[in-house]
């Protein structure tokens, strides 16, 4: 993907961060004007909002569907914003273009789905269609999917294409409405370099108190943009309405965020660099050591019948692995997922014993 073009139209600021901002739903046609009208006078250029809507249970509110892209297109002339909805399907995106909606973007279930993410990039390649296109993570955590998903979209011949990272499902309870794991936006940047990369803080929290560091921590790791999603009046909002925040909000949030510069010279950082390459190294051996302990114990079970996989002595070492983390001021998670690591790599250690 060494030929993606910017996400951007005539006329809008692409200064850092690219902001995309707008109700979950549209509600009413009078519920999306306001709104709309708000964050014009904000500043806000790009507005988003959805017009229909994945529900994980029937019989929810789903959208208005393709009456809402009328209220789009009224936004669009009265304010002067461009426009951006989600699609999951191929009449979705057929809709959208002939209503002229700026960027589409594609939500984490359909993401998940190959075929339905194959079905998308058809419609678009059908209609030639040159609009932006954002990619939101699947639910799970598969970096792999998600790049998959991405690549689909790229064949079918769009080049203004990024990545919306909103959070992913977790098992384990959690402040966030959706985990975070910064770990696999950050591969994702490693591996494609060139693309561009949008946070979703409602999505990752949830809750609106947790908008603000969010989006302050995507500009800490050099996030090019963010879509948020705010509302005339929030607690009436028909869909997450714990997650949106008022238009004066989102300006207060936007107006606040450190922007770091991705260009500052690091020559002073080179001996704390060289320590981490020490330390680093220091791991390496520490690791080793503890494989070859796991091929003793590995050769213990086998001249003692014994299974390899100790399910309850695993649980413990997570759980107690992960609350000392907490207590030396790391997050609980990434420690459970350095240990499940580890122990993959234990296992395969005894195994080897055991062929």
């Amino acid at each position: 993907m060494n030929d993606l073009k910017p996400i951007a139209f005539e006329g809008l600021d692409t200064t850092r961060p690219l902001l995309i901002a707008g109700p979950c739903s549209a509600e009413t046609e009078e519920q999306l004007l306001t709104t709309a009208h708000a964050l014009a006078r904000e500043g806000v250029q790009l507005f988003r909002a959805g017009i229909w809507k994945p529900r994980t249970k029937p019989g929810g509110f789903e959208g208005v569907g393709r009456e809402g892209l009328a209220w789009m297109r009224r936004v669009k002339s009265e304010t002067g914003m461009f426009t951006a909805t989600e699609v999951a399907t191929r009449a979705h995106v057929e809709a959208a273009l002939d209503a002229g909606i700026d960027l589409l973007w594609i939500g984490a279930r359909t993401a998940a789905n190959p075929f339905a993410m194959q079905e998308v990039a058809d419609a678009l390649q059908a209609a030639g269609a040159d609009v932006p296109v954002l990619v939101k993570n699947p639910v799970s955590p598969d970096l792999e999917l998600w790049i998959g998903a991405l690549e689909r979209i790229y064949n079918a011949g769009i080049r203004r294409l990024g990545a919306i990272h909103r959070g992913f499902t977790s098992v384990d309870k959690s402040i966030y409405r959706n985990h975070p794991v910064w770990a696999i936006p950050i591969e994702l940047r490693r591996r494609l370099p060139q693309l561009p990369l949008f946070s979703d803080p409602s999505h990752i929290g949830g809750r609106r108190e947790l908008i603000a560091p969010l989006s302050q921590q995507a500009m800490d790791l050099g996030f090019d943009g963010l879509i948020i999603e705010a509302h005339c009046s929030p607690d009436a909002a028909w869909s997450d309405k714990a997650q949106q925040i008022a238009p004066e909000t989102l300006a207060y949030i936007v107006r606040h965020l450190i922007i770091r510069d991705r260009n500052a010279a690091t020559e002073d950082l080179n001996s704390l660099r060289s320590e981490i390459d020490k330390l680093d190294d220091e791991l390496l051996d520490l690791l080793t050591r503890r494989m070859a302990v796991s091929q003793q114990i590995g050769r213990y079970k086998k001249e003692h019948d014994m299974p390899v996989l100790q399910a309850r002595r695993y649980e413990e070492m997570l759980a107690r692995r992960a609350r000392q983390a907490v207590e030396r001021g790391m997050d609980r998670e990434f420690m459970r997922t350095v240990m499940q690591a580890i122990h993959e790599e234990s296992i395969r250690q005894q195994m080897k014993v055991l062929e």
